[in-house]
């Protein structure tokens, strides 16, 4: 087995790393990502990282997360496009887990965050990974890119995998690190699954949600929160468009569940995520978290306890997350 920590490293040390012969996983700007020697590595588009000594913002580094090999066991990188992607998990192996990255805004994207709930196999084997993203200077200007590293091309519709088994004597153990809650206010609900809506269910009655939200002095950074069994699941409010009558959102909604804003955050999110992630493994084998952690709990420079990985355009543990902070890690048993 390799035992290799993620780590922010220069592209130089990043391709000495692919032309050793090591699968990894990584994340960099699109620039960097695109002129990487070719190798067993797959990778997605992303410019910002919380490195050991915080959060950075840097198109010149490579975050890289080494992917564990055990003797007889090789990992398999493949990818997917939009009518393959439901059998993500049914090709997976046995015991071990999947890393996949998508790129952000694309057909993939959409159909993982709307149906992967629904895929065969899903939550049956462990899924982890990110959405690739861009500088946020580059909106409207690039898309999200993806690599699937045995190959020179960038794609922007297909999402990369590393399917990892592990021997039966260690387990993946994912791992959640939300700091958001429901709030004690009104239940909303939402007729059909998508990510914009006009007209939504407050209690029951129908409402303008975009009306409704500035009626209530809705704080957009922070998400409406649903309860799936306990756990809590963010939607991350992306844009209000009031001419339009319209909220976006970075994460679908779906019909069938409460949504409630999430409870207003007191103190400061650099301690809030050391106590959050006091309990976790010290050694994550993979981790990430989420661009609008690092933009609205002002991330730069600041660590979120000892967990590192890319600031992503959106999480995933199984389905697709926002707001949050994924970490898995190999436990012995």
């Amino acid at each position: 087995m390799n035992a290799l920590d993620q780590m922010l490293v220069s592209p130089a040390q990043a391709a000495d790393m692919i032309n050793s012969g090591l699968t990894l996983a990584v994340a960099a700007d699109e620039s960097v990502l695109r002129a990487l020697p070719s190798g067993n590595w797959i990778g997605g588009s992303i410019p910002y990282f919380m490195g050991p000594s915080g959060g950075v913002t840097a198109r010149d580094q490579v975050f890289v997360t080494p992917i564990p090999h055990f003797e007889g066991l090789v990992p398999r990188i493949t990818h997917y496009d939009e009518a393959t992607l439901s059998q993500v998990c049914v090709e997976a192996p046995e015991n071990g887990f999947s890393l996949i990255i998508l790129p952000a805004f694309s057909d993939v994207h959409f159909d993982y965050a709307q149906n992967a709930a629904m895929y065969d196999d899903m939550f049956m084997k462990p899924v982890v990974g990110w959405v690739a993203g861009i500088h946020l200077q580059d909106l409207g200007k690039a898309s999200p890119k993806v690599r699937d590293g045995r190959q020179a091309e960038l794609l922007d519709n297909t999402a990369v995998v590393i399917h990892v088994p592990l021997p039966e004597h260690i387990s993946a153990d994912v791992n959640i690190v939300n700091l958001f809650q429901q709030g004690a206010g009104d239940a909303l609900a939402f007729e059909a699954s998508g990510f914009e809506v006009s007209r939504c269910l407050v209690n029951g009655q129908p409402v303008s949600l975009a009306h409704y939200l500035k009626r209530i002095g809705h704080d957009s950074q922070l998400p409406l929160v649903a309860d799936y069994n306990g756990a809590q699941i963010n939607v991350s409010i992306k844009a209000i468009d009031h001419a339009e009558d319209r909220v976006e959102f970075y994460g679908p909604v779906f019909p069938g569940m409460v949504y409630k804003t999430a409870k207003p955050f007191e103190g400061q999110y650099e301690p809030a995520f050391l106590q959050a992630t006091a309990q976790l493994p010290a050694q994550a084998s993979f981790s990430c978290n989420c661009i609008l952690n690092y933009l609205y709990c002002e991330l730069d420079g600041k660590r979120t306890g000892q967990v590192t990985g890319p600031m992503t355009f959106g999480e995933v543990a199984y389905v697709l997350l926002n707001q949050t902070m994924v970490h898995l890690s190999l436990q012995t048993h």
